[in-house]
């Protein structure tokens, strides 16, 4: 496609991929029950932005284009500051994601999430803390940001993108933040997935949920990903390895490989993001986290040295976990053996500090 203007998608995006068939939809019999939209956005609170920008074909003349890459953005809980627990697990480090140092102290996310290519990290960053200072993110609990660490994660786009020639600027970052919304999630060429390709296929963003039933109780599991790895004889679906199967249609555009390469396998990257409703702890939403890896195995996936897989796990926008019995420092009370937890109706009090642990109250 080429394309003289920049496009920022959001609410088109939506209805188009609505349109689209899904694999569900042409009969692979994949396991489980799928929420309403088999989208991260089941799980009630979540929202999704894009911005893409789609300009140029041809050869590739650094800084001019062609341009295929974009900005995606997730939040948690809305446009407001509303922290959720949260963690996240690194199957093979080849990659970069802001602000998760914070997540392993706190166990708190307190910001949006952002997905991007490889070379834009910082930018996206920067315009991040931009919006939410200039949207009084923290109001009324300060009218500034004090300090924050933006989530921001990556994967490479250079072989279909001007990646080098830096064209996702903050304006970009903004509408994709300002056209988060609920309801369908676009897939495949858009926002930060705009470039990306793997299993051998032009590939992207993607997203799924289950509905899980335990205890009586039913929850919804939410993804999303941005998925640039892996070779073409590793594709599985369902078991089958299907990509065996698959010949004559070897991609026209590959990363140029050193001689004694033979497979595409150990190349490229993952970044998963993952939201249930369930009443969780950081320290099970990290166990959750690294069962991801295996669902990325389940594709094909092998996290090779080039690759950087990074997850990230929350827990619900709609519920929180509460001790049955508070104290002044935490809302649930650790014992040498579990946490016992209750969850309420999200209404939180009037908070009178930053920072979520300091918080009193039932």
């Amino acid at each position: 496609m080429a394309l003289v203007v920049t496009l920022a998608l959001a609410a088109g995006a939506l209805v188009s991929a609505q349109r689209a068939p899904r694999a569900r939809d042409l009969g692979v019999p994949f396991q489980g029950t799928p929420g309403a939209l088999n989208a991260i956005t089941d799980v009630a609170g979540i929202e999704v932005g894009f911005t893409t920008l789609i300009s140029g074909e041809g050869k590739l003349v650094e800084g001019k284009g062609p341009i295929r890459t974009g900005v995606t953005a997730i939040l948690p809980r809305g446009k407001t500051f509303d922290p959720v627990f949260a963690a996240t697990h690194v199957l093979n480090g080849n990659g970069d994601m802001t602000g998760t140092h914070w997540i392993g102290e706190s166990g708190f996310l307190e910001t949006p999430i952002l997905i991007t290519n490889t070379g834009s990290v910082g930018v996206v960053r920067d315009a991040a803390l931009g919006w939410m200072s200039r949207r009084k993110y923290f109001s009324p609990l300060i009218a500034y940001v004090w300090f924050a660490y933006p989530v921001v994660g990556e994967t490479y786009d250079g072989v279909l993108n001007d990646m080098y020639g830096f064209h996702v600027k903050p304006d970009h970052v903004v509408a994709a933040l300002d056209s988060a919304s609920a309801g369908p999630v676009a897939e495949g060429n858009v926002g930060g997935g705009t470039a990306m390709s793997c299993l051998g296929f032009k590939c992207g963003t993607g997203t799924s949920s289950r509905v899980v039933e335990t205890g009586g109780a039913k929850y919804s599991v939410g993804v999303l990903v941005q998925a640039n790895f892996g070779g073409r004889r590793q594709l599985t679906i369902t078991g089958v390895p299907v990509g065996r199967q698959i010949t004559g249609f070897d991609p026209r555009v590959d990363f140029a490989l050193p001689p004694q390469a033979q497979d595409a396998g150990g190349r490229g990257s993952i970044i998963a993001i993952a939201a249930t409703d369930a009443p969780l702890m950081p320290h099970q939403l990290r166990r959750i986290a690294q069962r991801i890896s295996l669902g990325i195995g389940r594709t094909g996936g092998t996290a090779g040295n080039g690759s950087g897989d990074i997850f990230w796990r929350s827990p619900p926008p709609t519920v929180v976990p509460r001790a049955a019995k508070a104290s002044s420092h935490s809302r649930c009370c650790p014992t040498t053996r579990s946490i016992r937890c209750s969850t309420q109706p999200l209404t939180p009090p009037r908070r009178q500090s930053s920072t979520p642990w300091l918080r009193a109250g039932p």
